[in-house]
């Protein structure tokens, strides 16, 4: 990002914080009493809002004890969540829970070939289903950090968690049918290939198509008590392009996803944070709203996935970013600042 660019971004949102702060003072003057000064009827509409009854939001509440323990070593739900940086602008599973999408083909064309995303007849994997790759991607990412600083050993493509340490992790509550949904999702990331297609020019100039195709998690083992039903033992196998991802190289190719992801209740918001997290980090990013249609693979009309985007947009409290829609040559436009990046501008204006 140039400059100019940077500077046009802050004199923007610099902007609309004080026209933000102009409406809010109107507001406020407009609403208060007889005698009552500007503070007092500030703090008077401030008790007022906190009596309301919640509004409409895209975050779930958290799930009872969901609380994180203290442990000086860190429990399997304690490690920082983190995500794989090359999978985080497209959407490799579907965003809707209604849709199996059972026998489905999600295709995004690239420069140098394809992707495809196939599901099996058990469903396609849903972007809920991915927070156990989630989960496997953060302990692998931590297992690896620990064996290049010298205090583990290398760590291998089998994940034994149990399966309370997945629900606390994906802060999902412990009743109903939540640990039988488990072995259901393991199914569906099983069931769901991701086929690279790409081609390249070899070193004596001929031009080479490769092939790539391997499922969101590899193999899977559930035992469970035939009596209650209940999982005694788990273990999944990371895919061999996720683990070589973490595994090759100095450094994981991964992203620290913020632990109120989890909460975010509609797929697209889950599917924005993650655009949101790649595209503009701590700073500012802005994709097309045709973009975004085209990398959720969605199945409904670009009509109706705009409705959803700007009911995102106008509820705005996603973690980490604030939504605004802008205007562009080509049609709406979505911008992602991170809220710290709005909070300098804010303390520069005042």
């Amino acid at each position: 990002m140039t400059g100019d660019s940077s500077s046009k971004i802050v004199s923007e949102m610099t902007d609309k914080l004080d026209k933000i702060r102009a409406a809010q003072k109107q507001r406020i003057e407009k609403e208060a009493r007889p005698g009552e000064t500007y503070a007092q009827a500030a703090h008077r509409l401030q008790v007022e809002s906190d009596k309301q009854p919640p509004t409409k939001s895209n975050m779930r509440k958290p799930p009872s004890g969901d609380a994180q323990m203290d442990f000086f070593v860190p429990a399997l739900y304690d490690v920082g969540t983190r995500d794989s940086r090359s999978i985080m602008d497209v959407a490799v599973f579907r965003l809707s829970k209604k849709e199996r999408r059972a026998g489905d083909v999600i295709r995004y064309d690239l420069p140098d070939g394809y992707v495809e995303v196939k599901s099996g007849p058990d469903g396609m994997a849903s972007i809920w289903d991915y927070d156990i790759v989630l989960m496997l991607v953060s302990h692998l990412t931590e297992a690896v950090n620990a064996y290049h600083a010298g205090k583990g050993e290398k760590p291998s493509r089998k994940f034994r968690p149990h399966v309370t340490d997945i629900l606390r992790f994906c802060r999902k509550g412990h009743g109903g049918r939540q640990a039988e949904e488990i072995e259901r999702a393991l199914e569906r990331l099983r069931g769901t290939t991701i086929k690279s297609v790409r081609e390249r020019v070899n070193n004596n100039g001929r031009t080479m198509r490769e092939v790539e195709a391997e499922g969101l998690i590899g193999s899977y083992r559930v035992v469970s008590y035939t009596d209650s039903g209940r999982i005694a033992d788990l273990e999944i196998e990371a895919p061999q392009w996720l683990y070589r991802e973490i595994i090759e190289g100095k450094r994981p190719d991964v992203l620290t996803v913020h632990h109120d992801y989890f909460l975010i209740e509609p797929g697209l918001g889950k599917f924005v944070y993650r655009l949101a997290r790649r595209a503009a980090g701590k700073g500012t990013a802005k994709w097309a709203f045709r973009t975004i249609y085209e990398r959720s693979g969605s199945t409904g009309t670009f009509k109706k996935f705009s409705f959803n985007l700007r009911s995102l947009i106008e509820l705005n409290d996603l973690p980490e970013y604030v939504l605004r829609e802008e205007k562009g040559l080509k049609g709406p436009q979505l911008i992602m600042t991170h809220r710290d990046a709005i909070a300098v501008i804010d303390s520069e204006g005042s």
